[in-house]
């Protein structure tokens, strides 16, 4: 299993930059469709605290939060070394 996760759903513009940040910068990543299984979206929200729109991500088992998160992490420069911690 990857340590980066993503709970995604289909038709998710937010999901589908989530995941093209994270094959631009190549790292594989395990996702789960919360649209296609319940139990995925009942674990997501236990896994997060209640979050309930995706994409929810999670580095090395750290939510690091949705897209816009992501991106964030990506601009100040610390996405890469968080990734770079569980390899």
């Amino acid at each position: 299993m990857s340590s980066i996760e993503i709970y995604s759903g289909d038709y998710c513009p937010f999901c589908q930059k989530a995941k093209a940040l994270l094959k631009q910068r190549g790292y594989d990543y395990t996702e789960y469709n919360v649209q296609l299984d319940d139990s995925r979206r009942e674990e997501m929200r236990i896994r997060t605290s209640g979050a309930r729109t995706i994409p929810q991500i999670f580095i090395n088992g750290r939510h690091v939060g949705g897209c816009d998160d992501l991106y964030a992490l990506d601009r100040k420069g610390e996405l890469s070394p968080l990734v770079a911690s569980i390899q």
